[in-house]
């Protein structure tokens, strides 16, 4: 599964933070440790019948029961006590009520707000969903890009959409090749 259609650059200024992670994947071979309160859980969240139309992209779908999914494809699943597992359904992060986001391993994936995102880091938002779902990634020099829209995102669901949005754009990040060059993904890029 290619995550293609998020608009994204990982210039120098992003590296650090870039390499950590994919350091801290690389050495946890092994079946790697849970998140911080993985078993009690984190931050609650409202599960709504939600959709993410991505622009020229195929639509990202949350059902109530918390299953992200593209094409009918398991993409994540995300639970009331803001937990996160992958499509196997292991753990991947937990959002934690400080708005820290945890990873396994005890990485940390960076924070959010109610509506805006930091990647690990960063204290500068790269993402915002706004409360009419509109989403905006933000580059390093601060130009906006537009993200599509998520509909059924209201009130407080709106940060389980914003958590969402997040945790596949470091996957997407995570995918990236490195290089001295900076790679710019622009939408279009499929999941």
């Amino acid at each position: 599964m290619g995550l293609t259609e998020l608009p994204l650059r990982l210039g120098p200024e992003r590296w650090p933070w870039a390499a950590a992670l994919l350091a801290a994947l690389a050495l946890s071979g092994c079946a790697p440790k849970p998140p911080a309160r993985w078993q009690e859980g984190g931050a609650p969240l409202v599960l709504p019948q939600a959709r993410w139309e991505r622009g020229s992209g195929r639509p990202i779908e949350l059902s109530v029961d918390g299953q992200v999914t593209l094409d009918g494809e398991l993409l994540l699943i995300v639970d009331r006590v803001g937990r996160v597992a992958d499509e196997e359904a292991e753990p991947l992060a937990v959002l934690l009520p400080d708005g820290r986001l945890a990873g396994t391993d005890a990485r940390s994936l960076g924070h959010l707000g109610w509506s805006n995102a930091a990647p690990p880091g960063s204290e500068q938002a790269w993402l915002r969903v706004a409360p009419d779902g509109r989403v905006t990634f933000y580059e390093p020099d601060g130009q906006r890009l537009p993200g599509g829209r998520w509909v059924g995102c209201e009130g407080p669901a709106l940060r389980t959409c914003t958590l969402i949005t997040h945790v596949l754009t470091l996957r997407q990040a995570e995918r990236q090749p490195r290089s001295g060059v900076t790679v710019g993904i622009g939408i279009g890029i499929g999941f």
